[in-house]
């Protein structure tokens, strides 16, 4: 039997959702495998989340160290290191904070190291088969991953369905006095807020996402128009921001906002994994789109090919006329 470990992020006193996407993960690699979720941090959140967590997995190890009272990848590593066991399978999340802890991580495990699976097909052994996408996702790359003497594996946020918790029945092991001395270079300055616009698209049940199919910034209005009619927020992909048709504070995506809305509605957006790392919640994806190789009708409830610029104003008029 496998045994993996999930490294679980959390903020403010609640995990992010991969925590019940790596317990799916977890199943897609061996059906029986032991998971134990592992969660560094500091003070009564870790404490709160790791009991928490108890419900979706049978062992949580907690790392309670101040100096990890804000993501650092640098010591999160350290910690890691001390307290996995030799050739451990762990699971991170492909975010901005993943992508710089699991590199090291893997090179300080002696480990193999796979990053942004989108999906399992199964192992033997010593070798685990993974699935990526590259060119935008246009094309999807299988991949061995050599587990023999462990692996560090990022994994794609909203690739895997989400298991709720609730009867695991789970128990939290403290392994802060195994981790060491933690002390490093990087050092944690200060927490820059994000401006805040004119609206807070974290706030709104429904999104209207425009991407680069709007084609030109005067088009907008054609969004906001459906917008109004669905009582939803517009909000947009990089490229929209990048142009300066819209302010930042209304970017969805990993160097963005993260949303949670009801309904998420992809106007002429391609559907890279930066983008669709800001989308959390499970919710209901529309994604209308010329390109029928879109990356975003994988995830789509309901995926439409069609210029946004004819769909928009109908739909518009369609939703008025209720």
């Amino acid at each position: 039997m496998t045994h993996i470990y999930a490294y679980i992020p959390f903020s403010n006193g609640a995990a992010e959702d991969v925590a019940m996407e790596f317990s799916s993960a977890a199943k897609k690699i061996d059906e029986g495998a032991a998971v134990t979720a592992v969660l560094t941090g500091s003070g009564a959140d870790l404490e709160k989340v790791a009991q928490e967590m108890t419900s979706l997995y049978a062992e949580v190890i907690k790392i309670d160290n101040a100096d990890m009272a804000y993501p650092n990848a640098e010591v999160v590593r350290k910690a890691l290191v001390a307290v996995l066991p030799t050739g451990a399978v762990l699971l991170v999340p492909h975010t901005t904070f993943g992508m710089d802890l699991g590199p090291g991580l893997s090179v300080r495990m002696d480990a193999a190291y796979a990053a942004d699976i989108i999906d399992f097909e199964g192992m033997d052994a010593t070798t685990l088969k993974g699935v990526r996408q590259e060119l935008g996702g246009a094309v999807s790359t299988h991949v061995t991953i050599d587990v023999a003497s462990g692996a560090v594996i990022t994994i794609r946020p909203g690739a895997f369905a989400p298991v709720e918790g609730g009867a695991a029945g789970g128990c939290v092991i403290d392994k802060s006095g195994d981790a060491g001395d933690l002390s490093t270079n990087r050092k944690f300055l200060e927490l820059v807020e994000a401006e805040v616009g004119d609206v807070d698209i974290t706030k709104s049940d429904v999104l209207v996402s425009i991407g680069r199919g709007i084609e030109d910034e005067d088009n907008i209005e054609v969004a906001q128009e459906l917008a109004e009619a669905m009582n939803a927020v517009v909000s947009c992909s990089r490229p929209i921001v990048d142009a300066k048709w819209l302010e930042k504070s209304r970017q969805v995506g990993t160097s963005g906002q993260t949303v949670k809305p009801k309904v998420y509605m992809a106007m002429g957006i391609s559907g890279s994994f930066q983008h669709m790392g800001g989308v959390k919640g499970n919710p209901f994806i529309v994604a209308v789109n010329k390109n029928p190789k879109a990356p975003i009708f994988q995830v789509a409830d309901v995926g439409i090919v069609e210029d946004i610029l004819d769909f928009m104003p109908e739909l518009a008029e369609a939703v008025n006329d209720l």
